[in-house]
């Protein structure tokens, strides 16, 4: 792994400014018209290319992902401000008319990572049980319920899990490049399936004429709703955007700590957490606002501007991505693999099974594994009409990934050698 210290840049502003010509470059080659390049993209998705270029940077030793700021801002006050706009312009009832298999495979990818935790030490155990061993507060079982905490809901949850199973810290940091990698390495490979949805969907003869139809009225709307916007329609957007941020993290700030300290067990549902109240509040304030005149603002490009704060977002994940680090602790990343493909196969078993499209199975995925920060990421890569349902599906995950992660941490330590 590269050494920390021997980041060549450490200005924040510099580091944005380097994501910012990288997505800029992407986007620019992205829709030229060169044969080559055409060819190129054709393969490899641009979203792809948002995520993994910038992964370079934290692996070359170019910019430390971990002490940068950026993926901070940008979670903390771009994500809101992104799903502000893009539930204002949602079609709540065309997205329940998508009926329940994107529920169901959002379940069946919960219950994947619960037994699949279980299962990955059983199997490496049977011919090396010193890699998922250990005693104490260092034992890799408890390491693996933080994993488990942060693939069911995210970083509230993984943090829960660490106070809960009285986590050691080494074994946490270990587990923590685990889940990154892993987690990333699978959303990679979701976004290359999305590229090729189409296919996919035909060849398991899955029914997606629900999905045809809410990106059909939606860009009805477009078409009937559209104009050039001006200085005014973009003020507007950002007003509302930063406005509602803003009340979402005043709120947040009062919520998280008053739940925390009021009900012990808020805890397990992630209540003390500030940033679940940030979501939350954000995506019901957007979705209470797409039922009224705001949700005109959509006229003028306002999913637009929510995909720009989108692929920043995109970019500064990837920022924390060391693609070296897999060969630093191989046994726990084979460990993190196995435990990620019984998710992964559980998905598509039962995915094929009930005909669901690889939309949901996809989107319901991500909402466990990425949480509310990348599971619209996915969701957009399919359709940017389709961000809100990875939004609705990533807050469930919030509600239930600390009680899962807790029967699976029980389950792993039953097994655990």
């Amino acid at each position: 792994m590269v050494e920390t210290q021997s980041a060549l840049i450490t200005n924040d502003a510099v580091v944005l400014g380097l994501l910012a010509i990288i997505l800029g470059f992407i986007f620019k080659t992205s829709n030229s018209e060169r044969p080559a390049l055409k060819r190129f993209y054709k393969y490899v998705p641009a979203l792809l290319l948002c995520y993994f270029l910038p992964s370079l940077l934290n692996t070359f030793g170019i910019v430390d992902g971990n002490k940068s700021n950026v993926y901070y801002v940008a979670s903390r006050y771009l994500l809101p401000a992104c799903l502000i706009l893009l539930t204002i312009s949602i079609d709540l009832k065309a997205i329940i008319n998508l009926g329940p298999k994107a529920l169901i495979m959002f379940l069946v990818g919960t219950l994947g990572i619960v037994i699949g935790g279980p299962l990955a030490i059983l199997v490496v155990s049977a011919f090396d049980p010193s890699i998922v061993g250990g005693h104490g507060p260092d034992a890799v079982w408890r390491g693996m319920t933080t994993v488990a905490g942060s693939w069911i809901g995210g970083g509230a949850n993984q943090a829960s899990m660490k106070e809960m199973f009285e986590v050691g810290g080494d074994i946490f940091s270990v587990m923590i490049t685990v889940d990154v990698i892993v987690a990333n390495i699978w959303m990679a490979v979701l976004l290359l399936m999305a590229a090729n949805h189409k296919k996919i969907d035909a060849a398991t003869g899955a029914d997606t004429s629900a999905i045809e139809d809410l990106k059909k009225r939606v860009e009805a709307y477009h078409a009937e709703h559209a104009r050039i916007p001006t200085l005014n329609d973009y003020m507007t957007l950002l007003a509302i955007a930063f406005g509602i941020t803003g009340l979402a993290h005043f709120c947040a700030d009062f919520l998280g700590p008053y739940f925390g300290t009021t009900y012990e067990w808020a805890k397990e549902y992630s209540l003390n957490s500030k940033f679940f109240w940030l979501i939350v509040i954000s995506t019901t304030i957007g979705i209470g606002l797409s039922f009224t005149k705001v949700r005109q603002i959509e006229a003028f490009g306002a999913s637009k501007v929510a995909s720009s704060f989108l692929y920043i977002l995109v970019a500064s994940i990837g920022l924390h991505m060391n693609v070296t680090a897999i060969f630093n602790n191989p046994g726990l990343f084979l460990v993190g693999a196995i435990w990620m493909l019984v998710h992964a196969s559980i998905m598509l078993v039962v995915a094929k099974l009930i005909k669901a499209p690889l939309f949901y199975m996809a989107v319901g995925s991500q909402a466990n594994v990425g949480g509310a920060a990348s599971a619209p990421v996915v969701a957009s890569a399919f359709h940017p009409s389709l961000a809100p349902v990875g939004v609705l599906l990533a807050v469930l995950g919030y509600g239930v990934g600390t009680y899962m992660a807790y029967i699976c941490g029980l389950m792993m330590q039953a097994v655990a050698p």
